[in-house]
């Protein structure tokens, strides 16, 4: 068995690293560094001339270090094992989330340009899209989970649309959206605009339980905050996909600054040696929840994959695109925004917090808070109501979980 045929989880410990290279340390140390030293003006020029797309690399030749908003070993190092769970040619880090989505908008919208994106997205998303972007001259078109492939192509007519921007499963109500279907839409859209990237935010999947690069998708990114990290002690976004696209989106990169940084490389370095462990133990603790929450008399919905029938087209898609429910549910508490408040400051074990996918368990109003920002037209459309709570569940002891849950509920 070569080490690429290793399965990732076993990679995460050393792929990439070279630890003759480190004094024999085991792990990968911390590059505290800004700048690196030439052995000679010849190799800076080098390195140089390959950095900046002057001429194309020889073979087996590596990009050399030259400067930290360039390359650093622990991003380096971070990105290659990153780049091993989705199959991807390559992979970007960035200093967040929104810097990740905001950097490859940018790179590939022109004004008078516009995007086709899914509904609903992340807050910070919707902004951008909605109050960011169009100050640019550059519109967003949002589509459903209702709209067929007829409706999107019809809401794309007498645009240009140069981007289908897709957010699956979708923050906070859990809906899924045919990655196959998307593309399709966008390849028909690249008929008349030209190339229109599948772009596709996997955040609340991580890099375990859906691949959407091998549904079509061109590039994938994530909220690296969430089950990459794991721990809720860092920021950090990543881009992955074809390295025709991600050479664009590595130059924007280089030059708007905002790239990881070391010590959020070595943090993500280690998160990723334990991420199918936690990240599995959240799936197992999630369906606990939502069969607890299903049954309970104040509860009128739940928002799990797990629950869906076969018939649904949702479970359709789920059992196509997905290896598991994930970690998120959410649910309808009886009432409105106060009962869902009683709820919420009544719980001990879960904490009352925005982010998702730690190890820790996590609940939040997103009505009020994550998505809060999104028009009130919008939020009505797509069920983000006020008696909407959303749980992010982490890796305590189911049991714990559903008295903290049960005793809540009793509140109100």
């Amino acid at each position: 068995m070569t080490m690429k045929s290793f399965h990732p989880e076993s990679l995460m410990m050393s792929y990439g690293y070279k630890p003759e290279l480190s004094e024999g340390a085991v792990k990968c140390p911390i590059f505290q560094t800004s700048t690196f030293v030439f052995k000679n003006a010849r190799e800076g020029k080098d390195f140089f001339e390959l950095a900046y797309g002057k001429r194309e690399k020889s073979p087996g030749e590596q990009p050399g270090l030259i400067y930290s908003r360039l390359n650093n070993p622990d991003l380096q190092i971070l990105e290659e094992r990153l780049s091993l769970w989705d199959g991807a040619d390559e992979c970007a880090v960035f200093e967040s989330g929104m810097s990740a989505i905001s950097t490859v908008l940018l790179e590939f919208l022109r004004p008078g340009d516009a995007l086709l994106y899914s509904m609903p997205v992340y807050g910070g998303t919707d902004h951008f899209i909605n109050k960011v972007l169009p100050q640019y001259g550059i519109k967003g078109i949002g589509f459903t989970t209702s709209d067929s492939e007829e409706d999107v192509l019809k809401k794309a007519e007498g645009h240009r649309v140069k981007l289908v921007y897709v957010e699956t499963p979708a923050n906070p109500t859990n809906a899924l959206f045919d990655l196959a279907l998307c593309k399709k839409i966008a390849d028909q859209l690249a008929k008349d605009s030209g190339e229109v990237p599948l772009v596709v935010d996997n955040t609340y999947m991580g890099p375990l339980w859906q691949h959407p690069l091998k549904h079509g998708a061109d590039l994938v990114m994530y909220s690296a905050t969430k089950y990459i990290g794991g721990h809720s002690d860092l920021i950090a976004g990543a881009v992955l996909g074809k390295s025709d696209l991600m050479k664009r989106v590595r130059t924007l990169r280089t030059f708007l600054g905002n790239m990881a940084g070391p010590w959020t490389g070595w943090l993500l370095m280690r998160s990723l040696e334990t991420l199918k462990v936690r990240m599995n133990q959240q799936a197992k603790n999630a369906a606990k929840v939502a069969d607890f929450l299903a049954s309970h008399p104040k509860v009128e919905k739940v928002y799990y994959l797990g629950h869906l029938k076969e018939g649904d087209p949702q479970y359709t898609i789920f059992k196509k695109q997905l290896s598991s429910a994930g970690a998120m549910v959410s649910f309808d508490i009886k009432g409105g925004e106060e009962e869902a408040f009683q709820f919420l400051d009544n719980l001990k074990l879960f904490k009352l917090a925005v982010s998702l996918g730690s190890t820790e368990s996590l609940a939040e109003h997103p009505a009020t808070m994550t998505h809060s920002d999104v028009s009130e037209e919008d939020r009505n459309l797509l069920g983000i109501s006020e008696k909407l709570v959303r749980l992010s569940i982490g890796v305590e002891h189911h049991e714990d979980l559903i008295w903290d849950i049960q005793t809540a509920l009793e509140k109100v």
